[in-house]
């Protein structure tokens, strides 16, 4: 019990309950059930972003590209409804899928067979990303009226009181915590990013590991691309910019280690909540929402710190221990 009361997690959700304390105290009305949806559903890009960037971070790797990865995808999907407003809905989501996987997979080869730190990739693989969303539109905006209802009704459908995009934000932390927590390829990046050496003798390709966890965060980048276009109801090249940090420090805040093997997804779902209300905070008390990349940038330092102060600890006990014992 004072295990789990000292755990990241629990320290974290009670920072939120004492921020929606604060904000409720001047405005009551910011914690109704209406908007603590509208909050959450919000927050739900970010959710989903996060949940694949801690399956790359438990790897000791990083993705910054996967805001360009989301913008490009959005921008195929939104210019292909454009093009075929029947296409079905279920298409659309394969093919945002597919082709997030696809860019998520060029950043895992080039980390997986040419041992390219994967740092250099993204932000190259970002790069490209963007430029190539500037070669297929010439540039140009797809605005509300050229998208079909259907293709900007999806994400808006209501069910039991939640828009679709919150469901399928629930789904994907779903799924990710089962993955994470009943399956070998989950173990394996816990594995992978402890300690790569341990792991290889324990027959785990460490490579191939780093490979799917790029794919996973890609697929779900996809995802995020067309869900992100349908409810915006606009395309453009800067789509996302600059979204990546959030989605980082949505990880670190939420406990997962930057040195790889340690986190959970519920840290990373409670990390994005965190920066999700505060976002959402910030206009209600009269603060710039420019702030926010600020805020972001902060909460990174101080989660970093606090993880490397966490770390340190026990190896100090150890030292004393030795130190009495001789």
């Amino acid at each position: 019990m004072m295990h789990a009361l000292k755990s990241r997690e629990a320290i974290l959700l009670g920072a939120i309950l004492v921020l929606l304390a604060m904000i409720a105290w001047r405005f009551p009305s910011f914690v109704s059930p209406g908007n603590l949806s509208n909050v959450f559903n919000d927050t739900a890009p970010l959710i989903i972003l996060a949940l694949g960037q801690t399956l790359v971070i438990l790897t000791r790797c990083i993705d910054l590209s996967v805001a360009a990865n989301l913008a490009l995808t959005g921008m195929v999907v939104a210019m292909l409804n454009t093009a075929m407003p029947g296409l079905p809905i279920a298409v659309i989501l394969v093919i945002s899928l597919a082709l997030g996987a696809f860019m998520g997979a060029i950043n895992g080869l080039l980390v997986w067979k040419l041992a390219i730190p994967p740092i250099v990739v993204t932000l190259g693989t970002m790069t490209i990303f963007r430029g190539l969303i500037f070669v297929i539109s010439d540039g140009s905006w797809v605005n509300a009226h050229e998208m079909s209802d259907a293709f900007t009704g999806f994400p808006r459908l209501q069910f039991l009181g939640l828009p679709m995009l919150s469901w399928i934000a629930i789904c994907c932390a779903l799924l990710c915590l089962v993955m994470v927590s009943r399956t070998p390829l989950g173990r394996a990046f816990y594995a992978v990013g402890g300690n790569p050496n341990a792991a290889v003798y324990a027959g785990i390709d460490v490579g191939r590991t780093q490979f799917a966890a790029f794919v996973l965060s890609g697929t779900l980048a996809g995802l995020t691309g067309y869900l992100w276009v349908a409810r915006y109801s606009v395309a453009y090249v800067d789509i996302a910019g600059g979204f990546e940090l959030e989605v980082v420090a949505a990880c670190v805040i939420g406990g997962i280690s930057i040195a790889g093997g340690a986190g959970t997804i519920v840290g990373a779902i409670l990390g994005a909540l965190f920066l999700g209300i505060v976002k959402n905070a910030l206009p209600v008390v009269n603060i710039s929402p420019f702030w926010q990349l600020a805020i972001s940038g902060s909460a990174i330092i101080i989660a970093v710190a606090f993880n490397a102060q966490t770390r340190r600890k026990p190896g100090r006990i150890i030292l004393r221990r030795a130190e009495a014992t001789s």
